[in-house]
């Protein structure tokens, strides 16, 4: 039996040392070996105001890497589609498809991936995440070759038919995917309590459309991948206080150290951010496979989201190489 394929999660994260261009660096990186270890695709998701995460600007991102690779498939995972016009989003992917044909995917969230401060300096308002469904339609017609009643066009964009994805960790994401026969996208590599909930309904209420005449599923899990079993084992430990830190040096002059985060794992903040990953595949090429595969029939996944948590840039780069698509 073919294994489920592989895709890869990249937040484009800064170390505590480096810089944002180190960032992008890395993701080209990261991108080239996926390319040609058999990954499907790269995805790369929107946050604004977080000084360890530099994927704001997804369609800048997505572009700069389709420059330094030459097929693996390219996605926004996502666009948080309540701050940004859905005709600026179909010119900016509608001018990735044009350059990179049949390599460029579109996720989209409802959430504003920020705080208020932030989400108010976008010039958007709460209100927006309310038109969603209506936004995702709008998005939808600018892509496609249909002329709108209104005779406003995406240029680049009309045509291309970007494939789209609804992202989601509630049954809200569920049933509006469902709803418009689009793929579904459930992020359980951080919120891991509505998984199976939601995609049965997700399955249950598919409504087929003509590009998706059946549904289609994909999940995200965590990877701590090494080169034996204990390793991996040590290197999970070591992930889980990086994960707190990450986490609890938020809005912080200076990020917690490593002693410090260590102090913080087992109180209740701690614990709930250690949570997050639940589903984690821990351990070295044959036990991390056979783990993603257990994963996949668990969730009822067409295709698994990786995301490789490894403290160090080596570490996550050796993750992405060893739990690759069995050949």
């Amino acid at each position: 039996m073919a294994s489920t394929p592989l895709s890869i999660l990249d937040l484009a994260t800064v170390e505590a040392d480096g810089s944002i261009a180190d960032a992008f660096e890395h993701s080209v990186a990261v991108a080239r070996l996926a390319e040609t270890s058999g990954y499907q695709r790269m995805w790369y998701a929107e946050h604004h105001n977080m000084p360890s995460i530099a994927s704001s600007a997804t369609a800048v991102l997505i572009a700069h890497v389709a420059a330094h690779t030459s097929r693996i498939g390219l996605g926004a995972g996502g666009v948080m589609l309540p701050n940004h016009s859905p005709l600026v989003v179909a010119e900016q992917f509608g001018t990735l498809a044009e350059l990179h044909p049949g390599r460029i995917h579109l996720g989209l969230g409802r959430a504003p991936g920020t705080d208020g401060a932030t989400f108010r300096a976008l010039r958007r308002t709460h209100q927006a995440a309310e038109s969603f469904p209506s936004d995702v339609l709008e998005l939808q017609g600018y892509l496609s070759d249909e002329l709108p009643r209104n005779a406003v066009n995406a240029y680049p964009g009309r045509g291309t038919r970007v494939p789209l994805t609804i992202l989601g960790s509630s049954l809200f994401g569920a049933s509006l995917a469902a709803q418009l026969g689009l793929p579904y996208s459930f992020a359980s590599h951080f919120a891991p309590q509505q998984l199976t909930g939601a995609v049965q309904h997700y399955r249950a209420n598919y409504v087929p459309s003509h590009a998706h005449p059946e549904p289609y599923v994909s999940a995200g899990v965590n990877v701590v991948a090494a080169e034996s079993d204990a390793e991996a084992e040590a290197l999970f430990v070591r992930t889980e206080v990086d994960r707190v830190r990450r986490f609890l040096s938020r809005g912080r002059e200076q990020e917690l150290t490593v002693d410090e985060a260590s102090a913080l794992v087992d109180t209740p903040a701690g614990r709930e951010i250690r949570g997050m990953l639940q589903y984690t595949a821990i351990g070295g090429r044959d036990r991390v496979r056979d783990e993603l595969e257990a994963f996949a029939r668990f969730a009822d996944a067409d295709e698994l989201v990786t995301v490789h948590a490894a403290p160090t840039r080596a570490e996550q780069l050796a993750s992405v190489r060893i739990a690759a698509p069995a050949d």
